[in-house]
C-alpha cells in the first residue's frame, strides 16, 4: 500500500501532463474542440480507481500466491525468461478477463466506467472502476502457476502492463504497420471502444494483439467506417461513482421487477444487456440504434460554473497528493476515514457538473465534514502538522469558500435557470 502510493505520487502528475499535452494538440493543431467536462469525469475517475488501490479495498476470490503453491509443476528461476513468462501470462489472463467483462450482464457492470466516455483521448484511458470489489479471474493466470512463476515477479509485472494500456488511448496515432500484427495499437483500441455494430465486442487484447485473432475476437479498423464512441445505453452523467454502479442497478431492479423466478437469476450471468421480457416492455431503456445519429451527453455550463469545475478538481487532486504522502504515518481508520473525503468531493463537484440542485446540499455536507477532520486533527491536516498556521488556515478558508462558490452556482445558474425554463 505504501509504496503503491508513493510510487502515485509521480505517476498521477506524468498522466496529467500527458493527457493535458495530447488535449492542447488537438485543440491547437488538429483545431478539435476541449471537451473540459469530459476530461474531468475521466481524471476523477481516475482518482477513485486509485484511491480504491491504496485503501486496499476489494478481494480476490482466488490468490495467485494460492494457487502457485497447489498447482505448480516446477519453479522457473527469477530471472528474465521469469519475467517474460510473467507479462504473456498476465496478458493471457487480461484477454479473457476483458472478454468476459464484455459478455456477461454482471461483469459488464464493473467495466462499463472505462467505455462510458462519448470521446476517445488519454483521459478516457483513467476510466477505471471502482466496482470491481470482488475480482474473479484470477483463475487465468493458471498457466503461470503451472509453471511457477514467482508471485513477486506477477506483482511487479502487473503494474507495468497496466500502465503499458495507457498509451494507446488515441485517435491522433494511425496505423502503424507491421505492428498491428503483433501488439495492441491506437487504430486496434479503437474499434474496441466504438458501439458501430461492425465494432462491438472486438479486440479485447490488452498488450498483444495475438490473442484476438487466435479466438476470433479481431477486427481490423475500416476505412469507410469511422469509429463512434461510448457505450448503446448512455449514462448520462459526468459523476464516476454513479456510472460505477448504474448498470449494476438496472440489473437489481430488473431481478425484483420481473415476475419470472428463473429470469431474477438469469439477468446476472446472461449476456451483456439482456433484460427479462416482461421488464424490457414495462420498464424500457434508452439505447442507441443508430450510432451515427445520437446527441451526445454535454450540459451546457456557464464558463464560471466550468472554471469553477476546474478549481474543485485541482483541489481535489491537492487533497490526493497530500493522501499518498501522508499513507504511510496514518492508521486504518483515518485512511478510510480520508478516503471518504476524497470520495465525496469527487461525487459533489461531478453532481454540480451535472447541474444537480442538490449539488449544494452534497457540497456543505463534504466542506463540513472537511472543517471537523481539520479540527479534530489539531487544526491542521494531514501531514501538514507542522507546516505552521498560515498553511493551514487554507483548508478552513477553501472549506467555507468552496460551499458558498457552489452554492452561487446552485442558486443562480441551476435553480433559476430551471424556473425560467419551466415558465416557458
Amino acid at each position: 500500500m505504501e509504496t503503491y502510493a508513493q510510487i502515485l505520487i509521480y505517476a498521477s502528475p506524468v498522466f496529467f501532463i500527458l493527457v493535458m499535452g495530447e488535449k492542447l494538440y488537438g485543440k491547437f493543431v488538429k483545431g478539435d474542440d476541449f471537451k473540459s467536462m469530459d476530461m474531468i469525469s475521466s481524471l476523477s475517475s481516475g482518482f477513485t480507481n486509485t484511491l480504491k488501490d491504496v485503501l486496499g479495498i476489494g478481494v480476490s476470490l482466488l490468490t495467485y500466491v494460492w494457487l502457485v503453491e497447489k498447482v505448480a509443476l516446477i519453479h522457473i528461476p527469477f530471472t528474465w525468461v521469469n519475467v517474460v513468462i510473467a507479462f504473456i501470462a498476465l496478458d493471457f489472463a487480461g484477454y479473457w478477463g476483458h472478454r468476459l467483462n464484455h459478455q456477461i450482464n454482471f461483469f459488464w457492470n464493473q467495466h462499463l466506467i472505462h467505455h462510458s466516455s462519448e470521446e476517445f483521448n488519454l483521459a478516457c484511458a483513467l476510466r477505471q472502476s471502482v466496482s470491481d470489489l470482488i475480482k474473479f479471474f484470477t483463475i487465468f493466470l493458471l498457466p503461470a502457476a503451472l509453471l511457477g512463476v514467482d508471485p513477486k515477479i506477477i506483482a511487479i509485472v502487473a503494474p507495468i502492463q497496466l500502465f503499458a494500456q495507457f498509451w494507446y488511448h488515441t485517435v491522433y496515432i494511425g496505423k502503424m504497420g507491421w505492428l498491428e500484427k503483433i501488439i495492441v495499437t491506437p487504430s486496434h483500441h479503437r474499434v474496441h471502444h466504438a458501439i458501430n455494430p461492425e465494432y462491438i465486442d472486438k479486440n479485447h487484447g490488452q498488450i498483444f494483439i495475438i490473442w484476438d485473432k487466435l479466438f476470433g475476437t479481431f477486427q481490423e479498423e475500416l476505412d469507410d467506417v469511422p469509429a463512434v464512441y461510448g457505450i448503446t445505453r448512455p449514462v448520462r452523467t459526468w459523476n464516476p461513482i454513479k456510472i460505477n454502479y448504474q448498470h449494476l442497478w438496472l440489473l437489481i431492479k430488473d431481478a425484483w421487477r420481473t415476475k419470472n423466478w428463473m429470469d431474477k437469476l438469469r439477468v446476472f450471468y446472461m449476456p451483456t444487456g439482456w433484460r427479462p421480457a416482461d421488464v424490457e416492455a414495462k420498464y424500457p431503456v434508452y439505447k442507441i440504434e443508430d450510432p451515427y445519429h445520437f446527441e451526445k451527453y454535454y450540459p451546457k455550463l456557464s464558463t464560471g460554473m466550468q472554471t469553477w469545475s476546474w478549481i474543485q478538481f485541482f483541489s481535489t487532486f491537492a487533497f490526493l497528493m497530500l493522501f499518498f504522502n501522508a499513507v504511510p504515518d496514518l492508521n486504518l481508520t483515518e485512511l478510510f476515514t480520508y478516503g471518504f473525503f476524497l470520495f465525496f468531493s469527487v461525487y459533489s463537484y461531478t453532481e454540480l457538473m451535472d447541474k444537480n440542485p442538490k449539488a449544494f446540499w452534497q457540497e456543505l455536507l463534504k466542506n463540513g465534514f472537511g472543517l471537523f477532520l481539520f479540527i479534530q486533527n489539531g487544526q491542521a491536516w494531514y501531514s501538514l502538522e507542522n507546516g505552521g498556521m498560515a498553511l493551514n488556515l487554507i483548508f478552513p478558508v477553501y472549506f467555507i469558500a468552496a460551499t458558498l462558490v457552489t452554492g452561487y452556482f446552485v442558486f443562480r445558474e441551476i435553480r433559476i435557470a430551471g424556473v425560467v425554463s419551466t415558465k416557458i
